[in-house]
């Protein structure tokens, strides 16, 4: 039995990296589609895979997350999991094209569905801003927002794992600080808006050693996310199937105690009970270097998530 996945939008859809990837299927607002189909299309999936799991961003509007429940409620399912994540737009289709590669593999449906708040620790999202005075996402400070009226200022953000601010300085070339990146091989996805620089790509992308650079386009909400359209939005993570593959693998597997299904972590994807050996310490990435240039496979913390 396989998995199937969902998303919000069709921007959190980004090419697959390969021709056997799968799709997601991209469910539409309730202005853009009559309840009746959306039951049907689900209960369509449900038939052809079994399970299905549907990332979506915590910053989805109030009547489509009502419409999902709506959707799992009337069809009295409880192989729908609902699963919302507070990455930026570009690091939820980051996080969805790695579940879609690991939709191949042969996990249970509990265990792709938790994987994907374990693989969003993994996530580097982050964007290039021309200004930071509408941004709530993210902790910004008096001096951030009164230098954001600041001819030609630029501020580089990194909105997960966790929150940071630097500000570009002169040419846009130089920082007061440098992101905390990746202790392990990533590949790095930009998106451009409207913003012209070369810092995500060049001095960026050299100080996170990613293994490579793929464009993409810029997802509608991402404007409104950061609260500017003048940006570059970048998202570095692990483009490795076999390298996730392990990763999710390494992590203990318990049984959900109310249904049954393999769960990771500290609570099932599914039904939402709490695992029966109670919550377990956060994913760790951990990198091991032989040498200045050496980048090996990153490992779960054996507890859980």
């Amino acid at each position: 039995m396989t998995t199937a996945l969902a998303v919000t939008s069709h921007d959190h859809m980004l090419p697959p990296p390969d021709r056997n990837t799968p799709r997601a299927h991209v469910f539409k607002s309730p202005g853009e589609q009559p309840l009746d189909a959306a039951l049907a299309e689900t209960q369509l999936l449900i038939e052809q895979h079994g399970y299905l799991v549907v990332v979506h961003p915590n910053t989805l509007p109030r009547p489509f997350l009502h419409r999902l429940h709506t959707i799992r409620s009337v069809l009295e399912s409880d192989r729908i999991a609902l699963l919302p994540t507070t990455l930026p737009p570009l690091g939820i289709a980051v996080l969805v094209r790695q579940l879609r590669q690991l939709s191949l593999c042969e996990f249970s449906p509990g265990v792709l569905g938790a994987a994907a708040r374990l693989l969003a620790h993994y996530v580097y999202s982050g964007a290039l801003l021309n200004s930071v005075a509408k941004l709530d996402h993210v902790p910004v400070s008096l001096t951030a927002h009164a230098k954001s009226w600041m001819p030609g200022a630029q501020f580089a953000v990194l909105a997960a794992p966790a929150p940071q601010l630097v500000r570009l300085t002169g040419s846009g070339n130089e920082a007061d600080g440098t992101l905390a990146g990746p202790r392990f091989a990533t590949q790095l996805t930009v998106a451009t808006g409207q913003l012209t620089s070369e810092w995500v790509t060049g001095t960026l992308a050299r100080q996170w050693q990613v293994g490579g650079v793929r464009e993409a386009y810029l997802p509608g909400d991402s404007a409104r996310w950061w609260g500017t359209g003048k940006l570059i939005e970048f998202a570095a993570a692990i483009p490795d199937v076999s390298v996730l593959y392990q990763l999710v693998s390494s992590v203990r597997r318990d049984e959900c105690h109310w249904c049954g299904l393999e769960l990771i972590g500290d609570r099932c994807a599914f039904c939402a009970a709490p695992a029966a050996s109670g919550p377990a310490a956060p994913a760790t990435p951990v990198a091991h270097r032989s040498s200045p240039h050496a980048r090996h496979a990153v490992v779960a913390d054996p507890r859980g998530l």
